[in-house]
């Protein structure tokens, strides 16, 4: 007699719908998830990328080279797509501008209307000697702030721009304590998106305050290099514990 008795037949049955159920519960999850748009293809947006697919978010990568863009995508799997700048602010729910900060005048009011009320978490920092004009006037203001005037129908968080990439890839998920990762914001639902997302990266996040407070973290602070647990972080910064 070929094929399997009939008795076994409802078992079997029972057990691809249980499969097709699982499949499906898969797939609503990762929709569920906020999507994410990276622009710039770089050493920071490439890390962010991959923390952020492995830990199951749909991501769209971009930068001026859509062959990059698609190179990188290809390597981080079926999560990952490539588009333009553009592309990516449409995307995302979360936009992430990891680009040179002397980019951001010019992006600015390319991408503001894309932005419209979405969170833009920004971990670029502002370097005289590369950035000109506009890194002297984030280190003034804070690059928080400065951020925010160029983006001003967007939710600018600050995250992510403290500690080197090369750190973040190797402290990812570790031991307890986590590593903890300082933000800072001004709109509490948009802060909360971010923390959000730091906690699915593998770190503790440690909210400093309002957009203003990143100046606590950016380049020639206390905070910028940092690396501690939520703690220590709190301790170095003098935040409430």
């Amino acid at each position: 007699m070929t094929g399997f008795p009939l008795r076994r037949r409802p078992f079997l049955a029972a057990l691809a719908g249980l499969a097709t159920v699982s499949s499906a519960s898969a797939v609503e999850a990762t929709s569920q998830k906020m999507r994410i748009g990276i622009i710039g293809t770089g050493h920071v947006g490439t890390t962010l990328a991959e923390l952020w697919v492995h830990a199951g978010y749909p991501v769209m990568v971009s930068s001026r080279s859509l062959s990059e863009a698609q190179s990188l995508a290809t390597s981080l799997g079926p999560l990952a797509t490539a588009g333009t700048p553009a592309q990516a602010a449409a995307y995302g729910d979360v936009v992430v501008l990891a680009v040179p900060y002397g980019a951001i005048p010019q992006l600015g009011p390319q991408l503001s209307r894309t932005l419209l009320d979405k969170v833009l978490l920004d971990p670029s920092n502002p370097y005289p000697w590369r950035d000109g004009a506009i890194a002297d006037t984030a280190q003034r203001d804070g690059a928080g702030v400065t951020t925010q005037r160029y983006f001003p129908s967007a939710h600018v968080v600050r995250a992510f721009n403290s500690i080197d990439m090369t750190t973040l890839r190797s402290e990812a998920h570790r031991a307890s304590p986590l590593l903890a990762v300082p933000v800072a914001g001004d709109d509490a639902q948009a802060v909360s998106q971010v923390t959000t997302l730091v906690k699915a990266a593998g770190f503790d996040p440690v909210v400093t305050g309002n957009l203003a407070t990143a100046r606590l973290f950016q380049p020639g602070s206390t905070g910028f290099e940092l690396e501690r647990d939520a703690t220590g972080l709190k301790q170095a910064l003098h935040l409430p514990q």
